[in-house]
C-alpha cells in the first residue's frame, strides 16, 4: 500500500488562494484587460482616479468569477441555476415560448445583483430539447414584467424522470448580453454550466412534479442550494 503525504498547511493555503482569487469565466478576460488599461491611464492622470479604476478592476474580476461548486448529484432534487435572492415561489402556466402554456408549473425566480456570481448551471441532469432566445427590453430584473418583456433565453430540459424543467436567463437593467454555453440535444449533468448573464439579471426555473424547498428572501447558491425535491 502506498501512502501519499499531503502537507495540511499547503492544502489550506491552496483553498484560501482559490477563495480569494477564484478562476474567472472566459467572458471576463476582455473586460478585465479594458478595466486594467483604463486604470493605468487614470493613475497617470491622478492617483485618486487611479484608485477608483483599481476598485473597478477588482469588481470586474469578481463579477466574472467562476468558482467550482459541490453538486449533490441526485436526480430527486433540483439545484439552483443561479446565485442570488429568491424573489418568487409560485404556481403558474408554463412558458408559452417553448410550447408549455397548457400545463401548470411551479416557478422559482432568483434575482442576481451586480455582486453575485453570474455563471448559471443546470438544475438537473437531462437532455436539452430546445433553446430559444427572445430579444427584449431591459427593465429591472426584480420586476414581474421582466419575465415577459426583457431579453431572455429559454432552456427546455427533459429530466431523468421525464419531467420538463425550463431555465430562463433574463437580462436585467444593466445587463446587455446573455451567454449560452449549452446546445440543443446536449446531455447535461446536474450542475453543469449552461451560460452566464453580464451585469445584473435574473433566472426563472419552471418545474413539474417536485415540491419546493426554498422561500422568498432566501439566498441561493448556484449548483448547491436545493430548490425542490421529488
Amino acid at each position: 500500500m502506498v501512502y501519499i503525504h499531503i502537507n495540511p498547511k499547503l492544502a489550506i493555503s491552496r483553498i484560501m488562494f482559490s477563495k480569494i482569487f477564484p478562476k474567472i469565466h472566459t467572458e471576463g478576460y476582455k473586460f478585465l484587460v479594458i478595466a486594467g488599461f483604463i486604470t493605468i491611464i487614470l493613475f497617470i492622470v491622478n492617483n485618486f482616479l487611479g484608485l477608483i479604476g483599481l476598485l473597478l478592476t477588482i469588481w470586474v474580476y469578481y463579477f466574472f468569477r467562476d468558482p467550482e461548486r459541490v453538486i449533490i448529484g441526485n436526480d430527486d432534487y433540483l439545484v439552483s441555476p443561479a446565485d442570488g435572492e429568491i424573489i418568487k415561489v409560485e404556481e403558474v402556466d408554463g412558458p408559452k415560448e417553448v410550447g408549455l402554456e397548457n400545463k401548470t408549473f411551479k416557478k422559482i425566480s432568483i434575482f442576481m445583483n451586480v455582486f453575485d456570481c453570474h455563471v448559471n448551471r443546470s438544475p438537473c441532469s437531462g437532455k436539452v430539447e430546445e433553446i430559444l432566445y427572445k430579444p427584449g427590453k431591459f427593465f429591472n430584473a426584480s420586476l414581474d414584467k421582466a419575465s415577459e418583456d426583457n431579453e431572455r433565453s429559454y432552456y427546455k430540459i427533459k429530466d431523468k424522470h421525464d419531467n420538463y424543467i425550463v431555465v430562463v436567463q433574463i437580462a436585467g437593467l444593466v445587463a446587455r448580453r446573455i451567454v449560452c454555453e449549452a446546445g440543443k440535444d446536449q446531455e447535461l449533468n446536474q450542475g453543469d454550466r449552461i451560460g452566464m448573464i453580464r451585469f445584473g439579471s435574473r433566472a426563472d426555473v419552471y418545474y413539474e412534479n417536485y415540491e419546493p424547498l426554498v422561500k422568498v428572501g432566501q439566498t441561493a447558491i448556484s449548483g448547491e442550494t436545493l430548490l425542490a425535491k421529488k
